[in-house]
């Protein structure tokens, strides 16, 4: 297997867009995994599992986003000695990483397990979508293990320059958990069950098929159980880059649960309608997102070698590959939010409820394409710290108090209601520019 990709030299457009690129569609093709479920579900079943599955992903997501975090910080970490040209302590770190993921997914199985009714009641799922939900939540918690080690195989790949084999590494499970999707719920009639047990059974084929691909091409690690360890000291700068880009994560995510108990009080039309909403949230936001990851290993192997002008320019570039992108969907949703809508749900009463939210929430898909690739480029800079602090002030001071505000002052309005996520962004997006730029100009050496 050829050695890593080097990120820090040539030139620094097609860097940026042939790292990027192989990234979107990795995201692209994972986040269909959860809109395959919920189209799945929408076509053969009724608007209860629907409900049940929309609040099942949410919580879902969570463990998602806590898992991709930590992994990040593994991305970091890897780019930043590969970029130094220290191979061991990427042995090291891989070996490191590996076990650290797998023991934590492992745990994230048990506590979901355990708490799946009570986070589920303080999510206020809809009476009659309720044990839907807890159906889809405990059989996808039994994969947090897969979910660990696809994602920790992944990170490791793109902090060791490579963002091709991940690429190949979800295909495999995209298409898996698709056609097993249509097999469980349409021929074996398993309903929500179905789909979840599709999702679990795909990842953890990825992540096997993963291991086995790179021991065969000869990656500079071996993928077997005698070489899973943790040295101290890399646990320690994991835990300090990962921990916070993991609780920055939780925090937008918790916030966002949020939303979705506040809007499970309006029933379950406008359950469905948000949950919709939801899916597109990862559509559309999807460009940036990618821009984001590939930032923050670009950044970090530039980090490393001291090239701090590339890692600049690297930001401009990354905004405006992704803007053509989060304009398309904004544009979508001004122009034609039924057919958005249309394409999980043809029931008239939940495609009736959504159109105001999706076209003021739909702001949100501009103002966040600032607030992720500022992130990514300082999460690159090991700056975790600040991105963390700026995530959680924008997850607890400013959105939760506003969605409380106004779903109590325009309880049957989601279209006031979806105007919360814009804003936030927006005020973000301002206070984190202010931020980089700050540290552009006065500390040209981290």
């Amino acid at each position: 297997m050829k050695e890593s990709n080097n990120l820090t030299q040539g030139s620094l457009v097609k860097t940026v867009i042939a790292f990027t690129i192989p990234f979107f569609l990795a995201n692209l093709i994972q986040a269909l995994y959860g809109a395959a479920d919920l189209m799945v579900i929408g076509w053969y079943c009724d608007p209860a599992s629907v409900a049940g599955v929309s609040t099942g992903t949410q919580v879902t997501q969570i463990i998602t986003s806590l898992i991709s975090g930590l992994t990040l910080g593994g991305t970091v970490l890897i780019g930043k000695y590969t970029g130094m040209e220290k191979k061991e302590d990427v042995k090291e770190t891989i070996a490191t990483s590996l076990t650290l993921f797998l023991i934590t997914g492992a745990v994230l199985s048990v506590l979901l397990l355990l708490f799946v009714r009570p986070v589920l009641t303080l999510l206020q799922a809809p009476a009659d979508s309720f044990e839907f939900s807890v159906q889809y939540v405990s059989v996808c918690a039994c994969g947090c293990i897969f979910i660990c080690g696809y994602n920790a195989v992944s990170a490791i790949l793109r902090g060791y320059g490579d963002s091709r084999r991940p690429l190949y590494f979800v295909a495999v499970a995209g298409v898996l958990n698709f056609v097993c999707d249509i097999l469980f719920v349409k021929y074996l009639h398993l309903g929500v069950r179905g789909v979840a047990l599709a999702t679990i059974l795909s990842q953890g084929v990825s992540m096997v098929f993963a291991m086995i691909y790179l021991n065969r091409q000869n990656f500079l690690f071996r993928f077997h159980l005698s070489s899973l360890r943790m040295r101290k000291a890399k646990v320690g700068e994991l835990m300090k880059l990962g921990i916070p880009i993991s609780f920055q994560e939780c925090m937008v995510r918790l916030s966002f649960l949020y939303l979705t108990a506040q809007t499970n009080k309006l029933g379950v039309l406008a359950a469905s309608a948000v949950g919709i909403a939801s899916k597109y949230d990862v559509f559309a936001m999807l460009p940036a997102t990618s821009v984001a990851n590939a930032l923050a290993a670009i950044v970090a192997q530039n980090h490393g070698a001291g090239k701090y002008k590339r890692m600049n320019r690297s930001l401009v570039i990354g905004i405006l590959l992704a803007l053509p992108f989060s304009l398309g969907f904004f544009l979508w949703a001004q122009l034609s939010p039924q057919s958005m809508i249309g394409i999980f749900s043809q029931n008239a009463d939940i495609v009736s409820t959504g159109i105001p939210f999706f076209r003021t929430c739909s702001f949100d898909y501009l103002c966040t394409l600032f607030v992720f690739t500022l992130n990514g480029y300082l999460n690159g800079r090991s700056k975790t710290i600040f991105t963390m602090i700026s995530c959680c002030f924008g997850a607890l001071v400013l959105r939760m108090p506003l969605i409380y505000a106004v779903c109590r002052f325009f309880p049957n309005n989601l279209g006031v209601i979806g105007t919360v996520a814009p804003l936030v962004s927006g005020i973000m997006a301002v206070y984190t520019l202010v931020y980089v730029i700050r540290l552009v100009r006065c500390h040209a050496h981290p």
